[in-house]
C-alpha cells in the first residue's frame, strides 16, 4: 500500500485503489490561478487514486503530469506555457513514457488548439470533465489525441471526496458552487466553467463533517460568486425561474447555507469566498454577526470605482450601491476586514475614472486587495466589442497608485490591532523565523508569535498584538 494511501486512510478518505505492490503510478500535478482550482486538483486526484495513481512532489518520477489552468489574465496564460516547455524538456530528457495533459480554464479555452500548437500534450481536459479522465488516459494509451472539455449543466463533484493535496491538515476548501452567470464583459470565467450551479447541502455538510473528524479546524466555502448559491433541488440557478412557487420558498440561500454548516458544527471556523456585491444580501452579514465561528472578513470585489466603467464592465452595481453595502457591513459587523479586486485601465477609463477608484479606496480603507491591470481575454464581451485603448504606460501609472494608496491603507488597518487581543488558529511556522508560529485571525490577517509552551498546529491561541507592518500581525500568546 502507498504512502499516499495510507494516508488518505488516516484522514477518513474512503478511496478505493487498483494499486499493486510494485506497480505503483505516479501523479505530479500543479495548479495555478484561483481557489476553486487547487480545490478542483484535489478532486482530480481523488478520481486518478481510484485508477492506482500516488501523488508525488518530483516531476521527474512523474508518469502522468497535469497542470490545472487558469485564464483569467494574460500573465497567467504565459506562465502556464512556460511549466509545459520544462514538463516537455523534463519528458525528452528522461526518454520517458510521460503523459502530460493540461485540465482547468485554459484547456476549456483553446480546446483543441492546445494539441495543436503543443505537439506534446496529449490530453485536454475542462473543469466539468474530470471523471472522464480514465477514460482520456484509455485513449493516450491507443494513440488518439484525447480531448473532453465539454461544460455541464449540472456537474458538482458533490459525492467526490477531494485528496487534500499540500494540506497543512488544519484548513480545507470546500466547493459549493460551479460556473457563473454574471457575464462581466471583461472575464473568461463563464465561457470556461459554464453557467452557475449550487451543489446539494447535504453533500456539503457531509463533507465539513468529514474534516472536522479528520482534525480540520476551518474551512472556505468555494464559489466563482459564493453569495449567489441557490438549492431548490439541483440543476441551473436560472431554472428556479421555471420552478413552483413551493420549490422558491422552501428553496435554500446562501444565508441559510451559513447558517446551516455554523450550527452543525459550531467550533469549526467559517470562511468563504468570492463575492460579488449584488449578491451580498443584509440577511448574510446578519448571519455572519450572529455566529462567532463564521469568520469577520469579507472579500468584496468592485473592479471600479466609477459608476461609468462599471457598467462597461457589466457589473450589476453602482458605486452609490456599493457603499451602500460598506456601511451596512460596518454597522451590522462592527469589526470585519474587507478586501478587494481592482482593475485599472479598462476600456476608456479616463483619468477622471482612475479617481473615483482613488477616492473610493480612501473611503473604505480596505484591509487588503488584489489590484491589477486590464489584459484583453480572448472571448469576452470587451475583447469583441470595445477597444482596448488605455496606453499600458498609464495603465502601469494608475496600477503602482493604486497599490502604494493599499499599502498606506493596509498598514493603517494593521496599526488598528495593535494593543487588542485575537484569537489565532496555528497554521505552521513563520517563513522567516522557525521559533514562531504563524496563524490567521478572523479578520484573515496574519500574525506570528514565539513558540512558548505546548502548542501545536491546528491550535487556536490568544495573541495580544505588540507591533505589525503592512502585511503582519506580530504579537505574544496570552
Amino acid at each position: 500500500m502507498t504512502r499516499q494511501v495510507v494516508e488518505e486512510k488516516k484522514q477518513g478518505q474512503a478511496l478505493i485503489t487498483k494499486q499493486k505492490q510494485g506497480n505503483i503510478k505516479k501523479l505530479f500535478i500543479e495548479s495555478y490561478g484561483c481557489q476553486m482550482n487547487m480545490n478542483d486538483s484535489e478532486i482530480v486526484a481523488s478520481v486518478l487514486a481510484i485508477e492506482g495513481y500516488d501523488t508525488t512532489n518530483v516531476l521527474e518520477e512523474a508518469d502522468l503530469v497535469l497542470i490545472n489552468t487558469c485564464s483569467i489574465r494574460e500573465k497567467a496564460e504565459l506562465t502556464i506555457r512556460k511549466r509545459l516547455q520544462k514538463y516537455n524538456r523534463v519528458k525528452l530528457d528522461s526518454n520517458r513514457k510521460m503523459k502530460i495533459g493540461v485540465l482547468g480554464c485554459m484547456a476549456e479555452r483553446l480546446k483543441t488548439k492546445f494539441l495543436e500548437e503543443e505537439k506534446m500534450i496529449d490530453l485536454v481536459v475542462g473543469p466539468d470533465a474530470y471523471r472522464d479522465l480514465p477514460n482520456l488516459l484509455k485513449e493516450v494509451e491507443d494513440g488518439k489525441d484525447a480531448i473532453n472539455v465539454i461544460l455541464s449543466k449540472d456537474e458538482t463533484y458533490g459525492d467526490v471526496s477531494p485528496v487534500r493535496l499540500n494540506s497543512n491538515g488544519v484548513s480545507a476548501f470546500v466547493t459549493i458552487t460551479r460556473g457563473c452567470d454574471n457575464m462581466c464583459t471583461f472575464c473568461v470565467v463563464p465561457f470556461t466553467r459554464g453557467r452557475e450551479r449550487s451543489r446539494d447541502p447535504q453533500s456539503i455538510l457531509k463533507e465539513v463533517h468529514d474534516l472536522w473528524n479528520n482534525d480540520y479546524k476551518e474551512i472556505t466555502l468555494l464559489g466563482q460568486n459564493a453569495d449567489s448559491y441557490l438549492w431548490y433541488g439541483g440543476g441551473l440557478k436560472k431554472d428556479l425561474k421555471k420552478a413552483s412557487e413551493i420549490a422558491q420558498e422552501t428553496s435554500i440561500d446562501f444565508a441559510k447555507l451559513l447558517e446551516m454548516v455554523a450550527l452543525a458544527l459550531p467550533k469549526m471556523r467559517i470562511r468563504f469566498a468570492t463575492s460579488n456585491p449584488h449578491d451580498m444580501h443584509v440577511n448574510v452579514l446578519h448571519t455572519i454577526a450572529k455566529y462567532t465561528n463564521i469568520c469577520n472578513y469579507i472579500h468584496l470585489p468592485v473592479q471600479s470605482g466609477s459608476t461609468r466603467i462599471l457598467k462597461k464592465m457589466n457589473r450589476q452595481h453602482t458605486r452609490k450601491a456599493y457603499i451602500v453595502l460598506i456601511d451596512n457591513i460596518r454597522k451590522i459587523i462592527p469589526n470585519c476586514a474587507i478586501s478587494h479586486d481592482l482593475i485599472t485601465g479598462f476600456c476608456s477609463e479616463t483619468e477622471e475614472d482612475h479617481q473615483e477608484t482613488l477616492s473610493l479606496m480612501d473611503y473604505v480603507k480596505y484591509n487588503f486587495g488584489f489590484m491589477f491591470a486590464y489584459s484583453e481575454r480572448p472571448g469576452t464581451l470587451a475583447a469583441k466589442k470595445m477597444i482596448d485603448n488605455v496606453p499600458l504606460a498609464i495603465k502601469k501609472r494608475r496600477l503602482t497608485e493604486i497599490i502604494n494608496k493599499q499599502m498606506k491603507h493596509s498598514l493603517i488597518r494593521m496599526q488598528e490591532s495593535v494593543g487588542k487581543t485575537f484569537e489565532v488558529l496555528i497554521d505552521g511556522t513563520s517563513k522567516k523565523n522557525k521559533n514562531e508560529w504563524k496563524g490567521r485571525n478572523s479578520q484573515n490577517a496574519v500574525v506570528v508569535f514565539p513558540k512558548i509552551g505546548a502548542k501545536k498546529m491546528g491550535d487556536f491561541v490568544n495573541v495580544k498584538i505588540t507591533s505589525c507592518t503592512a502585511a503582519t500581525l506580530k504579537g505574544i500568546m496570552k
